[in-house]
C-alpha cells in the first residue's frame, strides 16, 4: 500500500508540472489579447464570481478602489466589462462582465485546457481506470478542505 507522505509527493510533483504549464498557458494567451494580468485578474474574477462593486474587485486584486477602477475603466473602454447601476443601491456601480468579455475568457480557457485531450490520449487503458477511479476522490476531498476553516490558513 501507497504511504501518505509518498502520495503527497507525487501530487506536489504534480501540481508543480501542471502548475507551470498552466501559468505560461495563461501568459501567452494574455499577451496575445494586449490586456495586462491585473486586467485579466479581473474578467477572471467576474467570470467566475459574476457582478461585482468596485470594492469587491479593490479586495481580490488587493488594491485600493481608487486602482481598481482605473483597471475597471480601460475594461470598459475596451467593451470587456460593463459599469451599471446596482438595483439594490442606486448610489452604487455594478460591474459586470459583456459578452465580448465572455467570450475572451471562454476562449482563453480553450486554450489553457487544449493539452488536457493530448494527455489523456497517453494515457493506457489500465491508467485511465486508475485516474477515473482516483480524480473523483481527490476532487471531493479538496471541495471538503476548502468548505472547512481549516482552509483558512492557506487564503
Amino acid at each position: 500500500m501507497t504511504n501518505a507522505s509518498q502520495i503527497t509527493l507525487s501530487l506536489r510533483e504534480w501540481l508543480e508540472a501542471s502548475t507551470q504549464h498552466f501559468m505560461h498557458e495563461r501568459m501567452r494567451y494574455v499577451k496575445t489579447t494586449g490586456l495586462s494580468m491585473p486586467q485579466f485578474g479581473v474578467l477572471m474574477h467576474l467570470f467566475h464570481g459574476g457582478g461585482c462593486a468596485v470594492s469587491d474587485i479593490g479586495k481580490h486584486m488587493a488594491t485600493s478602489n481608487a486602482a481598481a477602477s482605473q483597471l475597471i475603466d480601460g475594461l470598459v473602454e475596451k467593451g470587456l466589462i460593463e459599469r451599471t447601476e446596482n438595483p439594490e443601491d442606486r448610489r452604487a456601480k455594478q460591474i459586470t462582465l459583456s459578452e465580448k468579455g465572455h467570450t475572451l475568457i471562454e476562449a482563453g480557457m480553450r486554450q489553457r485546457y487544449h493539452w488536457v485531450g493530448d494527455l489523456v490520449a497517453n494515457l493506457s487503458s489500465e491508467e485511465l481506470e486508475a485516474v477515473s477511479k482516483a480524480l473523483p476522490v481527490l476532487i471531493e476531498a479538496f471541495k471538503k478542505l476548502a468548505k472547512s476553516k481549516e482552509w483558512d490558513k492557506y487564503k
